[in-house]
């Protein structure tokens, strides 16, 4: 037992308490670094940068107060207890305070993925912010802390809802000020819970001694209720969300089989899986009530018993040549005209794409990185063609230029290097450095 016992390796009670006492006060310099990582933040979620948002998330001096709340709580501290529930609520305030400052004042108001992606909170957020708080508390805990905590304040995320929430009051978008806080509130309540919990599982000494039975048994079910009430909602929304992505998974396979019905091609699908609705869209020779009916009965064989389906002629192609023989073989003839155009249409749209956003990769890159390596000053990229002699088709390879006008030590250049292969998905961009005088 000794190998998974941490008795063994707890710092001193004193100094627990005084690290997390510390770690409480918001004032002087945490309020600044609060104040610097919710602008980092923002940035971040303004920009859809989530190298940003990360960055931001190492350097917020949130968790703190929170994990003060639940270590209070543990030890039955009610000094302690209020200190640290007043200085979080100024934090939580100042947060507030200085993201909807940020966001009313950028010209850039679009939700990109990083904001949504703060909207709709689960039961896995749950998890993630309970285990967190759980590795949060064993590493104050213990002596030999390590690099915990980073990883803790980055995996909670308590920062980038925050922001969003902001987001949602600049822009008067309430539903998404609702989601986000909600995601803070499950993120606040379950590291403060975890905390609770390891602490006295690592039997930390009760600082009031003089608290009753009868006291500790109402603390106790307060806590209770209020995790009860917080947790439930996420357990909807998580089930919502299990049934929504099997809703995408069976309208998915269903567009697959219904995608050619008697010389029409399906030229769109539209799926709202909270709706549960299907739009088809097609192209080809028109279709009949009877088609159309045909079609949506398909969907029961995928699960889809309950969806609402509407079936749309994008494009008909009406074919009324006496001739019967001639009449097929051009109905078969536009058939395979519209499969080629559809294909082109779709090549092209990919290579326009392609075209218009590579140009743009540089300046994202150096938009990243400069946040964590200032000294790097420009960014450089392009596709090339390698050619070897063993071969005859040349390689496609990304080339990757940064320059920089401070040292920038060998360790540093191998994480720039591998955050490339990371950031791009793809372990053959050249990576070079430059000094600049």
């Amino acid at each position: 037992m000794k190998i998974i016992s941490l008795q063994g390796q707890i710092e001193d009670y004193n100094e627990v308490h005084e690290s997390i006492k510390q770690g409480i006060v918001f004032k002087g310099t945490n309020l600044w670094i609060l104040v610097c990582a919710i602008i980092i933040a923002s940035v971040g979620l303004n920009t859809n940068s989530p190298a940003v948002i990360i960055g931001a998330m190492l350097i917020s001096p949130l968790m703190g107060p929170i994990t003060g709340m639940g270590y209070s709580i543990a030890v039955y501290d009610s000094l302690l207890f209020k200190q640290s529930l007043k200085n979080f609520g100024f934090a939580v305030l100042a947060s507030l305070i200085t993201s909807t400052l940020y966001f009313a004042i950028t010209p850039v108001t679009t939700a990109y993925s990083e904001i949504l992606a703060r909207t709709s909170p689960t039961i896995y957020d749950v998890l993630i912010a309970l285990f967190g708080g759980s590795a949060g508390i064993i590493a104050i805990s213990s002596k030999q802390k390590g690099n915990v905590i980073p990883g803790v304040a980055i995996a909670t995320a308590l920062m980038p809802p925050l922001c969003t929430a902001g987001y949602g009051l600049a822009t008067g978008q309430f539903t998404f000020f609702y989601g986000a806080f909600y995601l803070f509130t499950i993120n606040t309540v379950c590291i403060a819970f975890a905390s609770a919990i390891i602490s006295q599982f690592l039997k930390f000494p009760i600082r009031n001694s003089q608290i009753s039975d009868i006291r500790k048994k109402r603390i106790n079910q307060i806590i209770s209720a209020i995790i009860i009430i917080t947790i439930l909602p996420s357990i909807y929304l998580g089930y919502r969300l299990a049934q929504d992505e099997k809703f995408k998974a069976n309208a998915q396979l269903y567009t697959q089989n219904i995608s050619i019905y008697r010389g029409n091609y399906l030229l769109r699908s539209e799926v709202n899986a909270p709706k549960r609705e299907i739009k088809l869209i097609y192209g080809g020779s028109s279709l009949t009530d009877g088609d159309k009916d045909t079609i949506i009965s398909k969907a029961n064989d995928f699960y889809l018993k309950d969806a609402k389906i509407s079936v749309e002629q994008g494009l008909a192609i009406n074919v009324n040549i006496p001739n019967q023989d001639k009449s097929l073989a051009k109905e078969a003839s536009l058939k395979q005209e519209i499969s080629r155009l559809n294909s082109l249409i779709t090549e092209s749209r990919r290579q326009s794409d392609s075209i218009q956003n590579r140009p743009a990769i540089g300046n994202q890159l150096l938009s990243e990185i400069k946040v964590l390596y200032p000294q790097i000053t420009s960014c450089s990229y392009s596709d090339t063609y390698v050619y070897r002699k063993d071969s005859i088709k040349p390689e496609k390879t990304g080339i990757v230029i940064f320059s920089y006008n401070r040292y920038l030590n060998n360790t540093d250049q191998k994480k720039v290097r591998e955050w490339i292969g990371e950031r791009l998905k793809t372990d053959e961009t050249k990576v070079y450095f430059e000094r600049i005088k």
